[in-house]
């Protein structure tokens, strides 16, 4: 960055007042990482203004019950702390994780945020009413119909579960949409809705693995569903129509999910099939709209209790010298070119704070609260 006139930085010229005005500007994090490596007064200032925590806030709402967050014994807690009356420390720490977060969290909302179909507490007709058909669009491909069905019931108010892995351990929903099957091959073309519709997240017990031969078991069961994940969030109760439309559930508030687990509970059943008397619940489509963690951020989780590990896993190939305006961050550069590592691991570590030469995997991790 050059200097002004005089030898004064650029800040100085401007005075504190108009600098802040200028750094709220800031909609991209990364360009708020870069005005941090510009000088140690850029740094200072960055960080005693709570640029990236109010960054983090204007681009996630959602996030706004977290007062502070302090690291202690290598974990976060939240804190009420008044901005007059933060200390350094708590100010450095804060500036870490909201940073991460900022960049972590991909700043448009996606409609797939599902991964795959993990188990329906029953099912049909295994494998042609699985629980796999709901991840396509619509109820029919090509000329067969695509749809799950639970087993029938004599009573109507027995529930069933859909069990979804959504793409990103650490995401924030804000609507889900399901819609329900329309037997258009059966005299009347029933809809086999459900009268109401709840939704859970969490995560698996401790220690969470990425993957399970139990996990992708198309037979398990509603009961052992609390046997095997923890639920953090729970919806309210959302009533179904009963029409073959793929219908938008939205959260009262955006809701965060820490260990990529998502629960559908079908509350009550409506349609009687008619050759058997029996209550079914067919469901042809479910999608998932929120946000995710970008490839380079990852969530660790320690224990049942939801305390977990952010971690930062940048990509060697990525290449961000593009976005850096010609002339400026020769420091940053050329310490690059020295160690061979990219520009926005550079910018990454200058912004947590990491020192150039630490190779150790304990500065890309920071920690979480538990939500």
């Amino acid at each position: 960055m050059p200097v002004m006139g005089g030898g004064n930085d650029f800040m100085d010229w401007l005075g504190p007042d108009m600098s802040i005005k200028v750094l709220m500007c800031l909609e991209d994090p990364s360009d708020l990482v870069r005005a941090s490596t510009v000088s140690k007064s850029w740094r200072q200032f960055v960080i005693e203004n709570g640029f990236s925590k109010q960054l983090c806030l204007r681009m996630f709402p959602e996030m706004s019950s977290f007062a502070g967050a302090i690291e202690i014994s290598n974990m976060i807690k939240i804190e009420e702390v008044q901005s007059n009356g933060m200390e350094q420390e708590i100010l450095e720490k804060n500036h870490k994780v909201f940073a991460c977060l900022a960049k972590g969290l991909s700043s448009s909302l996606r409609p797939d945020c599902i991964a795959q179909a993990i188990s329906a507490s029953s099912t049909d007709n295994y494998p042609e009413e699985a629980i796999e058909n709901t991840l396509s669009p619509g109820d029919r491909i090509l000329q067969s119909a695509s749809y799950w069905s639970s087993e029938g019931e004599i009573d109507p108010s027995i529930p069933e579960s859909l069990v979804y892995k959504l793409i990103s351990n650490f995401s924030v929903v804000t609507e889900i949409h399901v819609q329900p099957f329309q037997a258009y091959f059966q005299y009347g073309h029933p809809i086999y809705s459900s009268k109401a519709v709840r939704f859970r997240m969490g995560h698996q017990w401790f220690p969470m693995e990425r993957s399970s031969d139990a996990t992708n078991d198309p037979a398990a069961g509603f009961n052992a569903l609390e046997d095997r994940y923890v639920w953090t969030y729970t919806s309210p109760i959302f009533p179904m129509a009963q029409e073959n439309s793929l219908q938008k559930f939205m959260l009262p508030e955006p809701a965060f999910c820490i260990g990529g687990i998502l629960l559908i509970e079908l509350l009550g059943r409506v349609q009687r099939q008619e050759m058997d008397g029996l209550y079914y619940i067919c469901v042809s489509h479910v999608q998932v709209v929120g946000r995710s963690f970008s490839e380079e951020f990852d969530i660790e989780i320690h224990d049942p209790s939801g305390k977990c590990t952010l971690k930062y896993l940048p990509r060697a190939q990525e290449e961000c010298q593009s976005a850096i305006a010609p002339g400026g961050f020769d420091t940053v550069l050329s310490l690059m070119q020295s160690d061979g590592r990219s520009i926005e691991q550079m910018i990454m570590e200058r912004l947590l704070g990491a020192e150039g030469d630490d190779d150790s995997d304990d500065s890309d991790e920071y920690y979480l609260p538990a939500f």
